[in-house]
Protein backbone atom coordinates (compact mmCIF):
# COMPACT_ATOMS: atom_id res chain seq x y z
CA UNK A 1 0.00 0.00 0.00
CA UNK A 2 1.38 3.41 -1.00
CA UNK A 3 -0.48 6.36 0.53
CA UNK A 4 -0.81 9.11 -2.05
CA UNK A 5 -1.61 12.62 -0.82
CA UNK A 6 -4.30 14.52 -2.66
CA UNK A 7 -3.51 17.79 -4.34
CA UNK A 8 -5.09 19.79 -1.54
CA UNK A 9 -3.89 19.73 2.03
CA UNK A 10 -6.42 17.70 4.05
CA UNK A 11 -8.10 19.46 6.95
CA UNK A 12 -8.65 17.53 10.17
CA UNK A 13 -10.80 18.94 12.98
CA UNK A 14 -10.16 17.45 16.43
CA UNK A 15 -12.31 17.61 19.55
CA UNK A 16 -9.87 17.91 22.46
CA UNK A 17 -11.93 17.95 25.69
CA UNK A 18 -8.93 18.05 28.04
CA UNK A 19 -5.77 19.74 26.74
CA UNK A 20 -3.05 19.09 29.33
CA UNK A 21 0.39 20.46 30.16
CA UNK A 22 2.99 17.70 30.50
CA UNK A 23 6.22 18.37 32.42
CA UNK A 24 8.94 15.72 32.12
CA UNK A 25 12.13 15.37 34.16
CA UNK A 26 14.84 13.43 32.32
CA UNK A 27 18.49 12.53 32.83
CA UNK A 28 20.86 15.39 31.92
CA UNK A 29 22.53 15.18 28.53
CA UNK A 30 25.58 12.92 28.70
CA UNK A 31 28.06 15.70 27.87
CA UNK A 32 26.94 17.92 30.74
CA UNK A 33 28.66 17.88 34.09
CA UNK A 34 25.85 18.15 36.63
CA UNK A 35 25.22 17.06 40.19
CA UNK A 36 23.16 13.97 40.96
CA UNK A 37 20.23 16.18 41.98
CA UNK A 38 19.94 17.99 38.64
CA UNK A 39 17.91 16.97 35.59
CA UNK A 40 16.68 18.26 32.26
CA UNK A 41 13.10 19.57 32.22
CA UNK A 42 10.83 19.44 29.17
CA UNK A 43 7.38 20.96 28.61
CA UNK A 44 4.85 19.55 26.13
CA UNK A 45 1.20 20.06 25.21
CA UNK A 46 -0.32 16.67 25.98
CA UNK A 47 -3.33 14.51 26.53
CA UNK A 48 -4.96 12.17 24.01
CA UNK A 49 -6.42 14.77 21.69
CA UNK A 50 -3.21 16.79 21.42
CA UNK A 51 -1.14 13.67 20.74
CA UNK A 52 -3.53 12.85 17.90
CA UNK A 53 -3.20 16.43 16.68
CA UNK A 54 0.60 16.36 16.72
CA UNK A 55 0.75 13.20 14.62
CA UNK A 56 -1.90 14.49 12.20
CA UNK A 57 0.24 17.59 11.74
CA UNK A 58 3.34 15.45 11.20
CA UNK A 59 1.45 13.66 8.42
CA UNK A 60 0.85 16.92 6.59
CA UNK A 61 -2.71 17.72 7.59
CA UNK A 62 -4.05 21.15 8.42
CA UNK A 63 -5.09 20.63 12.03
CA UNK A 64 -7.76 22.53 13.95
CA UNK A 65 -8.01 21.94 17.71
CA UNK A 66 -11.33 22.58 19.44
CA UNK A 67 -11.15 22.55 23.21
CA UNK A 68 -11.39 24.49 26.50
CA UNK A 69 -8.44 26.63 27.54
CA UNK A 70 -8.07 28.66 30.72
CA UNK A 71 -5.84 29.51 33.67
CA UNK A 72 -2.05 29.74 33.61
CA UNK A 73 -1.61 26.24 32.18
CA UNK A 74 -4.15 26.87 29.43
CA UNK A 75 -2.28 30.00 28.31
CA UNK A 76 0.99 28.10 28.15
CA UNK A 77 -0.54 25.19 26.22
CA UNK A 78 -2.04 27.59 23.67
CA UNK A 79 1.30 29.35 23.19
CA UNK A 80 3.02 26.04 22.47
CA UNK A 81 0.32 24.97 20.02
CA UNK A 82 0.56 28.31 18.23
CA UNK A 83 4.29 27.68 17.89
CA UNK A 84 3.52 24.37 16.16
CA UNK A 85 1.39 26.15 13.58
CA UNK A 86 -1.89 24.59 14.70
CA UNK A 87 -5.20 26.41 14.61
CA UNK A 88 -6.70 26.61 18.09
CA UNK A 89 -10.43 27.25 18.42
CA UNK A 90 -10.46 27.94 22.13
CA UNK A 91 -13.47 27.90 24.44
CA UNK A 92 -13.15 29.85 27.67
CA UNK A 93 -12.49 27.56 30.65
CA UNK A 94 -13.23 29.28 33.94
CA UNK A 95 -11.22 27.02 36.22
CA UNK A 96 -8.37 26.17 33.88
CA UNK A 97 -6.57 23.22 32.36
CA UNK A 98 -4.84 20.40 34.19
CA UNK A 99 -1.46 18.77 33.84
CA UNK A 100 1.06 16.11 34.82
CA UNK A 101 4.62 16.09 36.11
CA UNK A 102 6.51 12.90 35.15
CA UNK A 103 9.89 11.65 36.31
CA UNK A 104 11.60 9.73 33.49
CA UNK A 105 15.01 9.43 35.12
CA UNK A 106 14.48 5.80 36.11
CA UNK A 107 13.44 2.70 34.20
CA UNK A 108 9.73 3.51 34.49
CA UNK A 109 7.63 6.64 34.02
CA UNK A 110 6.76 7.89 37.51
CA UNK A 111 3.98 10.41 38.14
CA UNK A 112 5.20 13.10 40.53
CA UNK A 113 2.13 15.35 40.37
CA UNK A 114 -1.26 15.38 38.70
CA UNK A 115 -3.75 18.25 38.56
CA UNK A 116 -6.98 17.00 36.93
CA UNK A 117 -9.24 19.53 35.22
CA UNK A 118 -12.82 19.93 36.48
CA UNK A 119 -15.98 19.21 34.51
CA UNK A 120 -17.13 21.90 32.12
CA UNK A 121 -20.00 24.15 33.11
CA UNK A 122 -23.27 24.21 31.17
CA UNK A 123 -22.27 27.31 29.20
CA UNK A 124 -18.78 25.96 28.52
CA UNK A 125 -20.32 22.76 27.15
CA UNK A 126 -22.61 24.77 24.89
CA UNK A 127 -19.70 26.85 23.60
CA UNK A 128 -17.56 23.77 22.99
CA UNK A 129 -20.33 22.01 21.09
CA UNK A 130 -20.98 24.99 18.81
CA UNK A 131 -17.28 25.60 18.19
CA UNK A 132 -16.52 21.94 17.39
CA UNK A 133 -19.59 21.43 15.21
CA UNK A 134 -19.07 24.51 13.06
CA UNK A 135 -15.38 23.73 12.60
CA UNK A 136 -16.17 20.12 11.65
CA UNK A 137 -18.39 21.32 8.81
CA UNK A 138 -15.39 23.09 7.27
CA UNK A 139 -13.19 19.99 7.56
CA UNK A 140 -12.58 16.73 5.70
CA UNK A 141 -12.79 14.64 8.89
CA UNK A 142 -13.77 15.20 12.52
CA UNK A 143 -11.77 13.27 15.12
CA UNK A 144 -13.41 12.86 18.52
CA UNK A 145 -11.11 12.05 21.43
CA UNK A 146 -11.93 11.36 25.06
CA UNK A 147 -11.71 13.36 28.27
CA UNK A 148 -9.36 12.77 31.21
CA UNK A 149 -10.95 12.44 33.69
CA UNK A 150 -14.06 11.08 32.01
CA UNK A 151 -16.51 13.28 33.92
CA UNK A 152 -15.30 16.48 32.24
CA UNK A 153 -17.93 15.86 29.52
CA UNK A 154 -21.14 13.78 29.69
CA UNK A 155 -21.32 10.81 27.25
CA UNK A 156 -24.35 12.40 25.57
CA UNK A 157 -22.15 15.29 24.39
CA UNK A 158 -20.09 12.94 22.24
CA UNK A 159 -23.14 11.25 20.77
CA UNK A 160 -24.85 14.52 19.86
CA UNK A 161 -21.75 16.00 18.20
CA UNK A 162 -21.03 12.82 16.24
CA UNK A 163 -24.61 12.39 15.04
CA UNK A 164 -25.01 16.00 13.95
CA UNK A 165 -21.62 16.11 12.23
CA UNK A 166 -22.17 12.84 10.37
CA UNK A 167 -25.67 13.92 9.31
CA UNK A 168 -24.19 17.14 7.93
CA UNK A 169 -21.86 15.13 5.68
CA UNK A 170 -18.50 15.18 7.49
CA UNK A 171 -17.18 11.70 8.39
CA UNK A 172 -16.25 11.09 12.03
CA UNK A 173 -13.47 8.99 13.54
CA UNK A 174 -13.82 8.44 17.30
CA UNK A 175 -11.13 7.17 19.68
CA UNK A 176 -13.17 6.65 22.84
CA UNK A 177 -13.73 4.20 25.67
CA UNK A 178 -16.48 3.37 28.16
CA UNK A 179 -19.84 5.12 27.94
CA UNK A 180 -18.61 7.73 25.43
CA UNK A 181 -17.62 4.89 23.07
CA UNK A 182 -21.08 3.37 23.33
CA UNK A 183 -22.64 6.79 22.78
CA UNK A 184 -20.55 7.21 19.62
CA UNK A 185 -21.71 3.82 18.34
CA UNK A 186 -25.37 4.67 18.97
CA UNK A 187 -24.82 7.93 17.08
CA UNK A 188 -23.60 6.03 14.00
CA UNK A 189 -19.90 6.99 14.11
CA UNK A 190 -18.19 6.20 10.81
CA UNK A 191 -15.11 4.63 12.43
CA UNK A 192 -14.57 3.70 16.08
CA UNK A 193 -10.97 3.05 17.02
CA UNK A 194 -10.75 1.23 20.37
CA UNK A 195 -8.15 -0.91 22.15
CA UNK A 196 -8.64 -4.53 23.17
CA UNK A 197 -8.42 -3.49 26.85
CA UNK A 198 -11.23 -0.98 26.32
CA UNK A 199 -13.32 -3.65 24.58
CA UNK A 200 -12.85 -5.87 27.63
CA UNK A 201 -13.93 -3.02 29.92
CA UNK A 202 -17.21 -2.80 27.98
CA UNK A 203 -17.86 -6.43 29.04
CA UNK A 204 -18.90 -7.46 25.55
CA UNK A 205 -16.67 -10.56 25.63
CA UNK A 206 -14.96 -12.75 28.23
CA UNK A 207 -11.48 -13.08 26.70
CA UNK A 208 -9.03 -11.25 24.43
CA UNK A 209 -8.74 -13.76 21.60
CA UNK A 210 -9.04 -12.42 18.08
CA UNK A 211 -12.23 -14.42 17.64
CA UNK A 212 -13.88 -12.91 20.71
CA UNK A 213 -12.75 -9.38 19.86
CA UNK A 214 -14.13 -9.83 16.36
CA UNK A 215 -17.50 -10.81 17.79
CA UNK A 216 -17.43 -7.72 20.03
CA UNK A 217 -16.67 -5.56 17.00
CA UNK A 218 -19.60 -7.08 15.13
CA UNK A 219 -21.86 -6.29 18.10
CA UNK A 220 -20.78 -2.64 17.86
CA UNK A 221 -21.56 -2.65 14.13
CA UNK A 222 -25.04 -3.97 14.90
CA UNK A 223 -25.51 -1.10 17.36
CA UNK A 224 -24.68 1.51 14.74
CA UNK A 225 -20.94 1.88 14.09
CA UNK A 226 -19.88 2.00 10.44
CA UNK A 227 -16.56 0.25 11.10
CA UNK A 228 -14.52 -0.76 14.14
CA UNK A 229 -10.72 -0.82 14.44
CA UNK A 230 -9.40 -2.73 17.48
CA UNK A 231 -5.77 -2.13 18.38
CA UNK A 232 -4.09 -5.00 20.24
CA UNK A 233 -0.73 -3.67 21.50
CA UNK A 234 1.99 -5.77 19.83
CA UNK A 235 -0.53 -8.12 18.19
CA UNK A 236 -2.15 -7.40 14.80
CA UNK A 237 -5.01 -4.90 14.81
CA UNK A 238 -8.45 -5.89 13.60
CA UNK A 239 -10.50 -3.96 11.05
CA UNK A 240 -14.12 -5.03 11.26
CA UNK A 241 -16.65 -3.90 8.66
CA UNK A 242 -20.13 -5.09 7.80
CA UNK A 243 -18.98 -7.56 5.13
CA UNK A 244 -15.39 -8.30 6.12
CA UNK A 245 -12.84 -8.77 8.90
CA UNK A 246 -9.18 -7.95 8.27
CA UNK A 247 -6.00 -8.40 10.31
CA UNK A 248 -3.52 -5.53 10.09
CA UNK A 249 0.11 -6.35 10.97
CA UNK A 250 3.29 -4.29 11.17
CA UNK A 251 6.88 -5.57 11.32
CA UNK A 252 8.09 -5.94 14.91
CA UNK A 253 9.83 -2.89 16.41
CA UNK A 254 11.61 -2.74 19.78
CA UNK A 255 9.69 -0.08 21.73
CA UNK A 256 11.18 2.88 23.56
CA UNK A 257 7.79 4.03 24.86
CA UNK A 258 4.54 2.22 24.00
CA UNK A 259 2.37 5.15 25.08
CA UNK A 260 0.87 7.18 22.26
CA UNK A 261 0.84 4.37 19.70
CA UNK A 262 -2.96 4.17 19.68
CA UNK A 263 -3.33 7.93 19.33
CA UNK A 264 -0.86 7.94 16.44
CA UNK A 265 -2.87 5.16 14.80
CA UNK A 266 -6.04 7.23 15.13
CA UNK A 267 -4.28 10.21 13.55
CA UNK A 268 -3.07 8.12 10.63
CA UNK A 269 -6.52 6.67 9.96
CA UNK A 270 -8.08 10.14 10.09
CA UNK A 271 -5.52 11.79 7.82
CA UNK A 272 -5.79 8.90 5.39
CA UNK A 273 -9.56 9.31 5.16
CA UNK A 274 -9.17 13.08 4.84
CA UNK A 275 -6.82 12.51 1.88
CA UNK A 276 -9.44 10.37 0.20
CA UNK A 277 -7.90 6.94 0.83
CA UNK A 278 -10.25 4.00 1.29
CA UNK A 279 -10.59 2.67 4.83
CA UNK A 280 -8.20 -0.27 4.37
CA UNK A 281 -5.38 1.98 3.14
CA UNK A 282 -6.17 4.58 5.83
CA UNK A 283 -5.90 1.91 8.54
CA UNK A 284 -2.58 0.75 7.06
CA UNK A 285 -1.29 4.33 7.29
CA UNK A 286 -2.53 4.45 10.89
CA UNK A 287 -0.82 1.15 11.71
CA UNK A 288 2.43 2.52 10.31
CA UNK A 289 2.19 5.73 12.37
CA UNK A 290 1.37 3.79 15.53
CA UNK A 291 4.14 1.23 15.06
CA UNK A 292 6.85 3.81 14.41
CA UNK A 293 5.72 6.04 17.28
CA UNK A 294 6.75 3.42 19.87
CA UNK A 295 10.33 3.75 18.61
CA UNK A 296 10.36 7.47 19.51
CA UNK A 297 10.57 9.34 22.78
CA UNK A 298 8.05 11.97 21.72
CA UNK A 299 4.39 10.97 21.90
CA UNK A 300 2.41 11.71 18.77
CA UNK A 301 5.50 12.58 16.75
CA UNK A 302 6.88 11.17 13.54
CA UNK A 303 8.33 11.79 10.11
CA UNK A 304 5.79 11.82 7.30
CA UNK A 305 8.10 10.37 4.66
CA UNK A 306 9.24 7.55 6.94
CA UNK A 307 5.68 6.70 7.98
CA UNK A 308 4.46 6.60 4.39
CA UNK A 309 7.38 4.40 3.32
CA UNK A 310 6.84 2.05 6.26
CA UNK A 311 3.14 1.80 5.38
CA UNK A 312 4.24 -0.29 2.38
CA UNK A 313 5.41 -2.91 4.89
CA UNK A 314 2.03 -3.16 6.62
CA UNK A 315 0.30 -6.46 5.90
CA UNK A 316 -3.49 -6.47 5.59
CA UNK A 317 -4.94 -9.98 5.53
CA UNK A 318 -8.62 -10.74 5.01
CA UNK A 319 -9.92 -13.18 7.61
CA UNK A 320 -13.54 -13.35 6.48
Amino acid sequence: MTPTPTGNKPRVSILVPTPLLVVEMTEPAAHRNRSEHESDVHLHPGGQGLWVARMAGSLGAEVAINGPFGGELGSLIRTMLDGMGMQVNAVRYGYGNGGYVYDLRGDDRETRAHMPPPELSRHELDDLYGTAFVDALASDVLVVTGAEPADVLPPSFFGRLIRDTRDAGTPVVADLSGKPALASVAAGVNVLKISHEEIMDLELVEDETAESLTEAGKMLLERGAGAVVISRAKDPALLIEKDSVREVSAPSITPLDHRGAGDSMTAGISVGLARGLDLVDAVALGASAGALNVARRGLGTGNRTTIEKFARQITVRKLS
